[in-house]
């Protein structure tokens, strides 16, 4: 009897968090389940869109791993574009996008996986007051990838459709469908016909 009370209180504070990421200016195309709550931050003038049937888990419990962090989701400057297709699910990861970060739908991303489309840092070769801001590149990823726990997308990177990331890969260079990357940095190899099935 414990399981489906725990379930109800789940949905009520789920939409709690949905109304609030609302009220930040995420755009949303259906159905989003929050387990646990959020950080989500949306720039001015920016995007960030949920499609239908997205999971984000930020619940310490919520995961067999564990979440250490909880979810995190922000667009960092005007024009930025953060978009989740339809079925993805992440768990205690952070994605952020100061330029363009698209994940392809039924793509789901392990606790404490991070993609992140700039440095975070400014150019420092202007100097410590320079004012240039951090460099950005599109991230692309396509459909039903699988991003392992703690690993590492960095700016610029493409990835096909039916990837796998390995647990704790960092990965600087696009991987094409049906590949695998793993490693720091991440070499990338064609998955073995038995696993494309």
């Amino acid at each position: 009897m414990l399981g489906p009370g725990i379930d109800g209180v789940r949905r009520c504070f789920s939409s709690l968090w949905r109304l609030e990421a609302q009220l930040k200016g995420v755009q949303f195309e259906g159905k989003v389940l929050f387990v646990g709550r959020p950080i989500i931050s949306v720039a001015a003038n920016s995007t960030l869109l949920l499609g239908d049937n997205v999971n984000v888990t930020s619940s310490l419990r919520s995961n067999p791993l564990g979440c250490f962090q909880p979810s995190v989701l922000r667009t960092m400057a005007p024009g930025a574009r953060l978009v989740l297709a339809k079925n993805t699910g992440l768990s205690g990861a952070v994605i952020c996008a100061q330029l363009s970060v698209e994940i392809g739908e039924g793509t789901l991303i392990g606790s404490g996986a991070m993609v992140i489309d700039n440095d975070f840092h400014a150019d420092l070769s202007l100097g410590a007051g320079g004012g240039a801001r951090p460099k950005a590149r599109p991230i692309k990823i396509g459909r039903l990838v699988f991003i392992g726990a703690r690993a590492i997308i960095l700016k610029g990177v493409a990835i096909g459709d039916r990837a796998v990331i390995g647990a704790g890969a960092v990965v600087t260079k696009d991987v094409p469908a049906d590949h695998i990357a793993a490693g720091n940095p991440a070499s990338v190899f064609p998955k073995r016909r038995q696993e494309r099935q």
